[in-house]
């Protein structure tokens, strides 16, 4: 009888067995890559709970690499995103944490560097369905679902950067439906977390990058 691979199992909408350990984590990864906004080298996967347990058979690994160079959940090339990976130049690792436990079963720390030397470490949920949230980045605690366009903006913490913000947004007529506002210290690096019911055009970018104080804007679609 021949194997069969999790993989060659096709749901209407993902690659894989679970909506939890495959499509989630598929997710999770390709939001992480848009926050890092650049091409990744390397990546470190820190897997918790379940995901530290049956990441292999159920494809969380293949799924996560996939998510990462930009694979949508019913990509047939999560199948072959080790190989993928491998041809672009990717170095890649996956770290089963079994000491954490006060956290989501399905969890896991996504810890990327791209050709410069620039860090990241997005750290998400899968809640089942292919329902994800983002939980942290760095060291700073948010709470995004990538259900919405999105922008992401890295900032000082200093007056009047929301009524800057709003006001760029405003002219490119974009329409608010969550903002959230996440800091590591008074006077330190801020993240400001935006979500719209509608595509954000890439032109915003611009106006939001005079002010000074933006290091960083990320926009999620």
């Amino acid at each position: 009888m021949p194997f069969i691979s999790v993989f060659d199992v096709l749901g209407p909408n993902m690659i894989g067995p679970s909506s939890s350990h495959t499509a989630g984590a598929c997710v999770i990864a390709f939001l992480a890559r848009k926050m890092l906004g650049s091409k990744p080298k390397k990546v470190e996967f820190v897997l918790y709970g379940s995901f530290a347990k049956t990441y292999k058979g159920h494809g969380t690994d293949r799924a996560l690499l996939g998510g990462l160079m930009g694979f949508g959940t019913d990509d047939v090339r999560i199948r072959d995103s080790f190989d993928i990976a491998k041809k672009k130049g990717i170095e890649y690792k996956f770290t089963p944490n079994s000491e954490v436990t006060d956290i989501h079963p399905n969890t896991v720390d996504v810890c990327m560097e791209d050709e410069k030397g620039k860090r990241v470490t997005v750290r998400g949920e899968s809640l089942g369905g292919g329902k994800v949230r983002i939980v942290k980045i760095g060291e700073v605690d948010i709470d995004f679902s990538g259900e919405y366009s999105a922008l992401i903006l890295v900032h000082k913490d200093r007056p009047g950067m929301i009524a800057y913000i709003t006001k760029i947004l405003c002219e490119h007529s974009i329409n608010i439906a969550f903002m959230k506002l996440y800091r590591e210290s008074k006077g330190n690096k801020a993240y400001t977390i935006i979500e719209s019911d509608e595509p954000i055009q890439n032109t915003v970018k611009d106006d939001l990058y005079k002010n000074e104080y933006i290091s960083q804007v990320m926009i999620v679609q």
